[in-house]
């Protein structure tokens, strides 16, 4: 009798214990289950938005690309969109767009002007008076235009509204595996270090300030960065 009452009592207990352990894990995968809903909710708004900007402003603004085609051929010979290899999330490669604001060999020249980097980290390549600029890649950079054809890349994908900017492959290979986590997000058209200097800001900010945005990236401070950027692309401050 003893001993059934004693299995009694243990089975008794471990039904308690077990019961216990589902009352802690429920909460637990609630939690989980309403997390995972959220960021899928993120990146759906997120993505709706970048297509749904993305396609409308290059319906508005498919009349200015006629204008300023026309004016980037009477200046300089080559091509009007000028198109280079980028690295985005999670270190994959694609075509990124510009309206071409350089003459056409200016790839070739800048292996001419490593020695007038005025980028003070390296990394980047800046010069506030580029020969290699023609004069309405000057004006087109100051006011950001050069980056419109980008609305491509966003509306394929490629690239969101908000996002690090895109390194070249070689930049990438100068990274430290800190600065590496640049490439745990979409890369963007407009960013935190674009509405806070642009290209004054040193590249070792810039990735700070890119990392920063990665951990702490949600749809209303998307919302803020996009609407921070009009001030930043009208006064130009930093572009070059």
């Amino acid at each position: 009798m003893e001993i059934n009452e004693r299995r009694n009592r243990e089975e008794m207990i471990d039904k308690f214990i077990s019961a216990r352990r589902k009352d802690k894990l429920l909460p637990s995968g609630l939690k989980m289950v309403a997390w995972k809903s959220t960021v899928a909710l993120s990146y759906f708004l997120k993505r709706a938005i970048d297509i749904l900007v993305s396609s409308t402003a290059l319906f508005i603004a498919s009349p200015f690309f006629t204008l300023l085609a026309i004016a980037i051929k009477i200046e300089s010979p080559g091509p009007l969109i000028f198109s280079q290899i980028r690295v985005g999330k999670n270190g994959r490669h694609f075509k990124f767009f510009k309206f071409r604001s350089m003459v056409q060999n200016a790839e070739k020249l800048k292996d001419q002007l490593k020695q007038d980097n005025e980028s003070k980290d390296g990394v980047i390549f800046k010069m506030k008076k580029d020969p290699r600029i023609t004069k309405i890649g000057a004006f087109i950079r100051k006011f950001s235009i050069d980056e419109l054809p980008q609305l491509f890349n966003v509306l394929i994908g490629d690239m969101s509204l908000v996002g690090p900017r895109p390194p070249l492959p070689r930049e990438v290979a100068e990274y430290t595996l800190e600065d590496r986590k640049r490439l745990h997000a979409k890369p963007g058209i407009t960013c935190t270090w674009q509405i806070s200097g642009r290209s004054d800001i040193p590249f070792k900010i810039q990735a700070e300030l890119d990392k920063e945005y990665i951990h702490s990236k949600s749809f209303w401070k998307d919302m803020k960065i996009l609407i921070l950027t009009v001030p930043a692309v009208i006064t130009g401050k930093g572009a070059y």
